[in-house]
């Protein structure tokens, strides 16, 4: 969410003539293309289709446009990779992608689970995607209070 959020914001700022929906369909493109979770609906399939080439070259400029992220996005390519072998999936794909695209931070050591989880909830936490618990009664959680 965050790369899309930042891909969003980026691609926004360099093309100002384009509405809301296309910046936020060509951040999503481009954030699937790279954890390889292409969207089978067509209306996605064929957006993917007709901006093929602006995704790709989106990706090439990744890593220069958005330095600050790497860490996270390799983590997280990382993760999914892991995610995927326990899962029975064979998917170092992405993470060659990743490094031919000069994303992957190569010399980065690979993050334990729980170490991810706590990098990314603080990393949420930052860009205002996570919510911080609040203290109900025991009340309330029935649904005994209004």
């Amino acid at each position: 969410m965050i790369l899309f959020k930042e891909l969003r914001a980026l691609i926004g700022a360099r093309n100002p003539d384009k509405d809301a929906m296309f910046l936020s369909m060509l951040a999503g493109a481009i954030t699937n293309e790279l954890f390889g979770t292409r969207n089978p609906e067509e209306k996605f399939e064929t957006f993917r289709e007709e901006n093929i080439t602006v995704i790709e070259q989106e990706l090439h400029g990744l890593a220069q446009a958005l330095p600050g992220l790497r860490d996270h996005v390799t983590d997280a390519l990382r993760i999914q990779t892991l995610c995927d072998s326990q899962a029975g999936y064979d998917s170092p794909a992405n993470l060659n992608r990743a490094d031919a695209l000069g994303i992957l931070v190569k010399d980065r050591e690979i993050p334990l689970p729980s170490t991810f989880m706590t990098s990314m909830r603080a990393l949420g936490a930052q860009y205002g995607l996570i919510i911080p618990p609040v203290m109900i009664t025991p009340e309330e959680d029935q649904g005994l209070v209004h």
